[in-house]
């Protein structure tokens, strides 16, 4: 039974970027994200309801290098399955090529990555009660996703230039070092619930139940390094939960690690992953 309250959820994530620029041109034009009004020198672009990603400006950081732990990649849910469709779209009106495109059966998702190299995951979710079950846990898998017949999706060919409205950022994956040692933190710690833990190499966590609000996995080799100090890509994402209360619920099981933070206290995983545990 987790320990984060079943309404707890992600927020935005926050990414240093050599070329802010750059990317929140690639966010809004291939992506279809809003330009937001930006604090402190933090670019956001998001949906109608707020930030999903915050662009840190970091000219000199370093590239990430590969076989190092950090984002794997963001994943931002949109509600429907022509939602979907219209941003597949999007990215082919762009000119901009997907990674990978699969069936998870509990979703549908897209792949691609942004001009600085960070994975990003497009997806719907099937209804809940279509979601399968192996051993009393929610089974995934990685199967290929039919594109054209995402395409062929009633509404699927309306104009769409933005992301809509109940646009997400639905999950956050992560490389770790230890799958052992990232459990301790955000099962142990943070509070979520294992909701998968058959796939190879991977682990899968949530709230409420969900299939999965952060993904870890030690595919790039277990004990890989955290990258340098200051390097492109994840600076930290937002868990959300309902109340200062649970704020401090979480901050009292984190211990010495939790730092303060004017909208709440963040904290690293083991693997260096940073995390802003907030109130909504």
């Amino acid at each position: 039974m987790s320990e984060l309250p079943a309404d707890a959820r992600l927020g935005a994530i926050r990414l240093r970027a050599a070329d802010v620029g750059l990317l929140r041109d690639f966010y809004e034009r291939a992506i279809g994200l809003r330009a937001l009004p930006s604090d402190d020198g933090i670019s956001a672009v998001g949906a109608v309801d707020g930030p999903l990603v915050e662009l840190v400006g970091a000219p000199d950081a370093p590239v990430r290098p590969a076989g190092t732990t950090g984002l794997f990649h963001l994943a931002l849910l949109v509600p429907t399955r022509a939602d979907l469709a219209r941003a597949l779209r999007r990215i082919f009106a762009t000119g901009w090529h997907l990674s990978g495109a699969s069936d998870h059966l509990v979703s549908e998702a897209l792949y691609l990555s942004d001009p600085e190299g960070n994975g990003i995951e497009l997806y719907r979710d099937r209804p809940r009660e279509e979601w399968p079950h192996q051993d009393d846990e929610i089974a995934m898998a990685t199967l290929p996703l039919d594109l054209e017949g995402l395409l062929a999706e009633p509404a699927a060919d309306e104009d769409a230039p933005s992301m809509p409205d109940g646009t997400v950022l639905g999950h956050v994956h992560l490389q770790v070092a230890d799958l052992d040692e990232a459990s301790a933190f955000w099962v142990g710690a943070v509070g979520f619930d294992v909701t998968a833990s058959l796939y190879p190499g991977a682990l899968f966590v949530s709230a409420g139940g969900y299939h999965h609000h952060v993904g870890l996995n030690t595919w790039a080799g277990v004990g890989v390094p955290p990258p340098p100090a200051g390097a492109r890509g994840l600076d930290r994402f937002q868990v959300v939960v309902p109340d200062e209360a649970s704020v401090s619920a979480v901050r009292e099981r984190l211990e010495a690690s939790a730092l303060d933070d004017g909208a709440g206290f963040t904290a690293a995983d083991p693997s260096g992953n940073g995390v802003l545990i907030c109130a909504a």
